[in-house]
């Protein structure tokens, strides 16, 4: 248990670096999904469009949905959205830049997915394939075609085993065609993606360097604030639980005692340093009200330092005059006498 505790710590500490690792593997499990998926174009002119693109669609929303479901901090996002004004603002800039911070992550996999999808080809050829130019590519004059018929004809092609319109435009012309499409699109949705993460990335903080600099401050600092909440009421239950049940046992013990079965022993040394940890709140009702208040209310973003002390004043000593308005003068032969 030490030892997954000490990898949960590691984890938590290293959110972002974790979650980078996250994105990298479910962006390499998008690609190994789609080679290992068996395509199957239904090669019918009314399902070869849907199916087409709802393999190059639908995948990368899945996935993106998913980026969001393992980003730890999207309960956060949430809670601070939806919290109530209380005593503390909440910044519009601070949850967009915590927002698009998990959108760019949750966004690897599916680019990947529809980059891979694009430059395969499969999807294209079965979506478009009613498409074709025949015009250019084929036979445009063959008789006996309606165009129903030739709709029929031209959405067999990804089916090369049941294809039998070789006289209309032949198989390989038009799988090269629609191929050459795809490869084309999928080079430039990389270019495209990677021209964006460029320009977000690098150019962003240069032109608004005070506003991202306030923004990436505030998030971590509700990060930071979330994890120390979540450590001090663990730390405030178990020392709620160890008093708790040492009070139990406290009370069987005077019982048994009172029944001259065994005389009570001592409390442990340790109950009175678990009972100041609960800092006055040793009752379920009071806890309640505690954790409502920090959703409802939580304390404003404005510390306020300790008053500087004059001088201890338990040994006597004589203080130095601290008004501005006291002269220099006196101030210097007071220091002379020290």
């Amino acid at each position: 248990m030490d030892k997954f505790r000490m990898i949960f710590q590691f984890l938590q500490s290293n959110q972002e670096s974790f979650m980078n690792g996250i994105c990298g593997i479910m962006a390499l499990a998008s690609a190994q999904m789609y080679s290992a998926f068996d395509f199957n174009c239904p090669c019918l002119p009314r399902y070869n469009l849907a199916y087409g693109l709802g393999i190059l669609l639908v995948p990368p929303f899945i996935l993106f949905l998913l980026g969001f479901v393992l980003n730890n901090n999207i309960s956060m996002l949430a809670e601070e959205w939806r919290r109530p004004q209380g005593r503390r603002g909440k910044d519009p800039a601070v949850l967009r830049y915590m927002f698009c911070s998990m959108a760019q992550r949750a966004m690897i996999a599916p680019v990947v997915w529809v980059s891979v999808t694009l430059l395969d080809g499969k999807c294209i050829t079965c979506a478009f394939c009613t498409s074709v130019p025949v015009e250019t590519l084929g036979n445009a004059s063959h008789p006996g075609l309606s165009q129903g018929e030739m709709k029929r004809v031209l959405a067999r092609i990804p089916c090369k085993e049941i294809y039998n319109g070789q006289e209309l435009i032949a198989n390989e012309v038009a799988v090269r065609y629609l191929r050459c499409i795809s490869q084309a699109l999928g080079w430039c949705f990389v270019l495209l993606m990677t021209t964006l993460a460029f320009l977000v990335r690098s150019l962003r903080p240069c032109f608004t360097q005070a506003a991202f600099l306030k923004s990436r401050y505030w998030s971590h600092y509700i990060d930071i604030e979330r994890k120390l909440f979540d450590e001090t009421c663990a730390e405030h239950a178990r020392s709620f639980a160890k008093v708790c049940i040492q009070q139990f046992f406290e009370d069987m013990s005077r019982d048994l005692a009172a029944a001259r079965l065994h005389p009570p022993r001592k409390a442990p040394a340790d109950a009175g340093e678990a009972a100041e940890k609960l800092l006055g709140i040793t009752d379920q009702g009071t806890m309640n009200t505690a954790l409502k208040s920090w959703h409802k209310c939580k304390p404003p973003l404005h510390l306020h330092p300790p008053a500087l002390s004059r001088g201890n004043g338990w040994a006597g000593e004589e203080q130095p005059p601290m008004h501005p308005s006291v002269p220099r003068r006196e101030m210097a032969a007071y220091y002379s006498r020290v």
